[in-house]
């Protein structure tokens, strides 16, 4: 090989590595903001019908980190509240993308998968980080709010995720 084609095999390869790291950056960016803008919203318009506020849930959210001062906060804990739960998404989008590297399934069957995600998601925070978080478990939720949860995870969460993660990740 010469200079000439050894320049454009490495530039080929280059190109690929970067398109490839942009591929999972979108993925993560995009990931983020569109299931943590459902998820929220979902959050907030079920939280409404039930005669609360969209502050009283966002400041709800920050009680995971502030325990029950988050509720005499104003704006401001609902601020961290909005900021706390796109990072908590971020996470999560992170761990999906992170794992389909490993396991192409994730992006061969991504609807499936996503399905399975949004509840794994839905059990993990109900069951697990919320409880052990400074808003500490309340009573279990009944039958009927499991239900809705698992539904708006699946809907607004896992499959987003997955199909995100497949549009950008699933040639790299």
């Amino acid at each position: 090989m010469d200079i000439k084609e050894n320049f454009v095999a490495e530039y080929a390869d280059i190109a690929t590595r970067m398109s490839a790291t942009g591929g999972v950056l979108r993925a993560l960016v995009l990931g983020t903001v569109i299931a943590g803008a459902l998820d929220i919203t979902a959050a907030i318009l079920t939280w409404m019908t039930r005669g609360a506020p969209a502050i009283r849930v966002l400041q709800g959210v920050a009680g995971g980190l502030l325990g029950r001062d988050t509720f005499a906060g104003g704006g401001a804990t609902a601020a961290l509240g909005l900021l706390l739960h796109f990072m908590i998404m971020s996470v999560i989008v992170a761990l999906y993308v992170a794992a389909s590297h490993g396991l192409s399934l994730l992006t061969r069957h991504a609807v499936a998968c996503g399905i399975a995600y949004g509840i794994a998601v839905y059990v993990v925070m109900s069951f697990v980080v919320v409880p052990l978080s400074a808003a500490g478990g309340a009573r279990p939720p009944s039958p009927y709010m499991v239900l809705e949860g698992v539904i708006v995870h699946i809907l607004c969460v896992g499959v987003p995720i997955a199909l995100i993660t497949r549009r950008f990740t699933a040639a790299s």
